[in-house]
């Protein structure tokens, strides 16, 4: 039975919405824990419509974000009140789609709530599969920071270098204004995918479909509101400072080439998950956003990987299914 459903649910006493979008209720839940911090994947829906095949996909504007932001809950929250929602998040689609484990999907700055989430609560999920994955944030800055000032300096953008050289290197002695200088010449001299985020999250949201004008002009207010009430956070996020210790399955599916969320520090902190199974794969001719410049190749991924590890065709669980270990 095909499902297609929008709820405003109260979530830590505030009404959230959330999408439920799939093919047949048999298949497994993805929950999606969109990156920004503030802004919504659902507006990637018409890009992802084929992994509604294999999943019930679903989409969740967090509090001052997008539709949630629209209803009238225009406050930013702190990360740990949005890991409390997830994990009320979770329970509702447990009770309401009769799971007893989703998968969790974290990108981008959403892996800064999806971690510590599944480490506080494996009990809940069935896989992790992170993308666009921040690691060790001040390290990721400093270094896409000396990176995109190589870039400009190759291509004689004397204005990006200037701007660039007036913040300094340091993402310890960034205000909001200097981390979004870097991000601006870092996403504009992207060599895969330049200026993604204006080109397809803020277009989609504008002409997707998903979102009305009204709930689009939201879903902006709230992407610029969230980097500024909770910027110290994601700043100052470093996972090594957790156990690297997951006790469910992890998979990274990365872009080969992402200039905003270092590939080769994704790479650096994979080898030091110690988990049951985990699993990483480089999506080619992909950079940040690779679940959706590359949504076909990353639903291959999401069903030749992670599918025969949380539904075993043995009659065996899956972690007899699957050898423990590492696969590339």
């Amino acid at each position: 039975m095909t499902i297609n459903e929008e709820h405003y649910v109260r979530i830590g006493g505030v009404e959230q919405w959330i999408q439920i979008r799939g093919e047949s209720a048999n298949n497994p839940v993805l929950l999606v824990l969109h990156g920004g911090p503030g802004s919504p994947y659902a507006v990637f829906t018409p890009l992802i419509r084929s992994w509604e095949r294999h999943f019930t996909v679903v989409q969740w504007d967090r509090r001052g974000c997008g539709k949630t932001r629209a209803r009238g809950t225009k406050q930013a929250a702190p990360f740990d009140r949005h890991l409390e929602d997830a994990i009320e998040v979770t329970e509702f689609l447990r009770a309401h789609l009769n799971k007893d484990k989703i998968v969790l999907m974290a990108g981008s700055m959403g892996a800064i709530i999806g971690l510590p989430l599944v480490q506080r609560r494996p009990d809940l999920y069935s896989a992790l599969v992170t993308t666009d994955l921040y690691a060790d944030m001040h390290r990721n800055e400093a270094l896409g920071y000396a990176r995109c000032l190589e870039r400009v300096t190759a291509a004689g953008n004397t204005k990006a270098a200037r701007d660039l050289e007036k913040i300094g290197g340091d993402p310890a002695a960034w205000d909001l204004k200097a981390w979004q200088i870097k991000m601006k010449w870092t996403m504009a001299t992207d060599p895969v995918t330049p200026n993604a985020v204006t080109k397809l999250l803020f277009s989609l949201a504008l002409k997707g479909g998903v979102y009305s004008k009204r709930e689009a002009w939201h879903l902006l207010a709230g992407f610029l509101a969230t980097q500024k009430a909770m910027f110290s956070e994601y700043m100052s996020f470093n996972a090594y400072d957790m156990s690297v210790r997951y006790e469910l399955p992890i998979f990274v599916f990365q872009g080969a080439s992402d200039v905003l969320t270092l590939t080769d520090l994704a790479q650096e902190y994979f080898a030091h998950i110690d988990a049951p199974h985990k699993e990483m794969a480089l999506i080619k001719g992909a950079s940040h956003f690779a679940a959706f410049t590359q949504p076909e190749r990353f639903r291959e991924e999401l069903v030749n990987r992670v599918l025969p590890v949380i539904q075993p065709r043995s009659g065996g669980t899956a972690a007899e299914a699957i050898p423990s270990g590492c696969r590339r």
